[in-house]
């Protein structure tokens, strides 16, 4: 029997995960809610049909063994790619501004004509990503070890 991956089955091992199916991003999606980049940690790369960002993601599937044992919550570098990208389009993001903080809320999936369709990237502050691709290929690999989260406190999203 096949089950869903669960935050769990980590176990405090580095993520790494693809989504080639719908039913798959929301994984990616959920673990890079609240990561950070600045507009200098994206680099599209239209030979190569690629869209990678180099974010600082909040582990949020160590959250619960973190407040266990009372220790600090971490966040990690991770490369989130988007691979088969044919466009690219955004809204709210000034690249020309290296300090400005990003922060992803979600990616979602508007599939088009099989198998192409959009990933869309929202970010806090109205920003956004569309990235028009060939087929649903995004992977999401941490790259460095986990450490303390600058501000020792888990992100909170008003209701």
């Amino acid at each position: 029997m096949v089950e869903d991956a669960r935050f769990e089955d980590a176990g405090g091992r580095a993520v790494y995960l693809k989504a080639e199916a719908a039913e798959d991003l929301p994984v990616i999606s959920a673990l890079v809610q609240d990561a950070v980049l600045s507009a200098v940690d994206m680099t599209w790369q239209p030979q190569a049909r690629r869209l990678a960002f180099l974010v600082n993601r909040f582990r949020w599937e160590d959250v619960e063994a973190a407040e266990a044992r009372g220790r600090p919550y971490e966040r990690v570098r991770s490369l989130l790619v988007l691979d088969g990208v044919m466009k690219v389009a955004s809204q709210g993001i000034d690249r020309r501004d290296a300090d400005a903080i990003l922060s992803i809320l979600s990616i979602t999936w508007k599939p088009g004509e099989a198998p192409a369709g959009r990933v869309e990237i929202v970010l806090a502050g109205d920003g956004a990503i569309a990235a028009e691709v060939e087929c649903l290929d995004v992977t999401l690999k941490d790259v460095t070890r986990p450490y303390v989260a600058p501000s020792h406190k888990a992100p909170v999203h008003p209701e």
